[in-house]
């Protein structure tokens, strides 16, 4: 889906602002509410695009930056839809309910990051918070703890995850697929992106993080179903835990993002033998995010011969290689 409009952000957030060297006072990178109600129905023309080819559920993405998550956090805009609780979610609700209203036979998925964090530096090491306590209290982050927002806080997950049992209406239901941001740090994964940072913490600290809110998230809503994500730093153990997971009702599904580009056969592999591929099994490279964040396709270049033998991964190899071996300084430095 794309829109016409140059607009980018949902408001302007003063630490991504100085990490993106972004104007604060320009607007023009702003979606007024009245481009929001075009971009709305852009939204649904996609959605009804993917019914027609056939697709029996649609994921509207609230997660990971995207302009949707944006706005769960945009406590500082003005209008209806920022400020309070209702106003950071109305855009997300407006959309489901229409999708809902109009392709009422079309199921509606809500990818939610539920908590964020401060964003971290960019950095070679592992990362460290941009420095925020001249931002206290803190309004720019959705699920944290405003006088600490570095601490999670589950406070704002439970009430989204509260309203977003109302999409589910008409024949189907819809579900949510938890996410945690705005840092990796409550991700998990060892080696980090082209423009990321080396993990803070033991990168299965955040594995555990996000079965758990997910744990939580579904205690808090037990009507509404729900697929846990952030299993493929288990890597081998992913089967073992996700079975768990399900098994025991901490969530009634467990989806796999990164997992399927590396071993789309995992799921059937598990079912029919109880034994994996290991030489496919994910490892966390992020080859598949260092290449599309470079212009280039993503997919599996370790471990898929298909990405391994194109053009792109030779370039791929050679700015990581950049990235290990910073050109040395100058002499006139």
């Amino acid at each position: 889906m794309t829109s016409a409009c140059s607009r980018a952000s949902a408001y302007h957030h003063p630490l991504l602002d100085a990490k993106f060297k972004i104007d604060p006072a320009d607007r023009s990178i702003v979606w007024t509410d009245d481009e929001l109600e075009s971009l709305m129905d852009d939204y649904l023309a996609a959605a009804r695009l993917a019914r027609e080819a056939g697709f029996q559920f649609v994921d509207v993405k609230t997660c990971h930056g995207y302009l949707l998550h944006e706005f769960l956090s945009a406590r500082v805009r003005e209008g209806k839809y920022g400020g309070d609780f209702a106003g950071r979610t109305r855009i997300l609700m407006t959309l489901v309910g229409r999708i809902r209203h109009e392709l009422p036979d079309l199921l509606v998925g809500v990818r939610l990051s539920v908590f964020d964090t401060v964003p971290f530096e960019t950095s070679r090491e592992p990362g460290r918070p941009y420095p925020h306590a001249d931002l206290l209290p803190y309004r720019y982050g959705f699920g944290v703890d405003e006088q600490n927002p570095a601490r999670d806080r589950f406070a704002g997950a439970a009430a989204a995850a509260c309203d977003a049992a109302r999409c589910r209406r008409g024949r189907g239901q819809g579900f949510l697929r938890q996410s945690l941001l705005l840092s990796p740090r409550a991700a998990s994964g060892v080696f980090p992106p082209s423009d990321g940072y080396l993990p803070p913490e033991d990168p299965l600290i955040g594995a555990w993080r996000q079965i758990d809110v997910a744990r939580r998230c579904k205690q808090a809503v037990p009507g509404l179903p729900m697929v846990g994500s952030g299993y493929s730093y288990l890597q081998d153990y992913l089967p073992h835990v996700a079975q768990a997971a399900v098994r025991d009702g901490w969530i009634d599904a467990v989806g796999l993002g990164r997992m399927v580009l590396a071993y789309p056969e995992l799921p059937v592999d598990t079912l029919r033998s109880g034994k994996l591929a290991r030489k496919s099994v994910c490892r966390t490279f992020s080859d598949c995010t260092t290449a599309p964040r470079a212009g280039m396709i993503s997919g599996c270049f370790p471990l898929d011969s298909y990405y391994r033998d194109l053009p792109e991964a030779d370039e791929l190899k050679a700015i990581k290689q950049r990235l290990k071996d910073p050109a040395p300084p100058s002499a006139d430095r």
